[in-house]
């Protein structure tokens, strides 16, 4: 697979067999795509998260006998890292994080036994259990990643992709946000780092982190 916007034709061989060139593939769980663009990870993501919704919402969701503790419980240790795994790679654009919420409200309002009819305010509904804002943490999450990647010594390859300066003329037309502008503006604005000061600061980076984003009281 050749990341690039535009399908580039590209030969490889390994013991004299050519392999054949794909546009996308799975990698430790993870679908990557030639373009480069995480949107088919995430509806991956929110689909697979709905299909286990759907198989405990007899059992679990909306089972009167259940106390609301264990359903919590649940939630955290099946549902949320099953929508959120590989999150640390995500860019989280207002698109992104509003279909995120869906899913996680989706959830939540129904194991709290309110419907659309209602008309419950999710920050209503996290209080009333007690659960944590997702986005919360995902950010936590993709800030912890930004210490590794600072930290990480010369050769390894995710440092080294994170610190690498492409060459070469973009597209015409809006740029994409990349991952690195994005964080950084995330650090700024959750912790007061400035993009300038994240690599000198990278090693208070946990400190820095829980002060922020202390769990939700249970």
């Amino acid at each position: 697979m050749v990341l690039d916007r535009k399908k580039v034709a590209c030969t490889l061989q390994v013991g004299g067999e050519v392999l054949p060139q794909v546009e996308e593939f799975k990698y430790l769980g993870v679908l990557f795509t030639s373009e480069g663009r995480m949107d088919h990870e995430i509806d991956r993501r929110i689909g697979a998260a709905a299909a286990v919704m759907q198989s405990m919402y007899r059992s679990v969701v909306v089972k009167k006998e259940l106390r609301r503790k264990a359903k919590l419980s649940i939630y955290q240790s099946i549902y949320v890292p099953t929508l959120t795994y590989g999150h640390e790679l995500w860019v989280m654009t207002e698109m992104v994080r509003s279909r995120i919420q869906v899913a996680e409200m989706s959830f939540l309002h129904r194991m709290a036994g309110h419907s659309l009819r209602d008309r419950v305010r999710s920050s209503v509904t996290r209080e009333e259990l007690r659960a944590e804002p997702l986005l919360l943490h995902i950010e936590r999450g993709q800030l912890r990643w930004l210490g590794h990647l600072f930290q990480m010594p010369p050769g390894r390859l995710p440092g080294e992709v994170f610190r690498a300066c492409p060459t070469g003329k973009r597209p015409l037309g809006r740029p994409r946000t990349r991952w690195r502008d994005y964080v950084s503006r995330l650090a700024w604005e959750r912790l007061g780092v400035p993009p300038e000061e994240l690599e000198e600061v990278s090693g208070e980076r946990e400190n820095s982190i829980r002060k922020l984003y202390l769990p939700f009281p249970v």
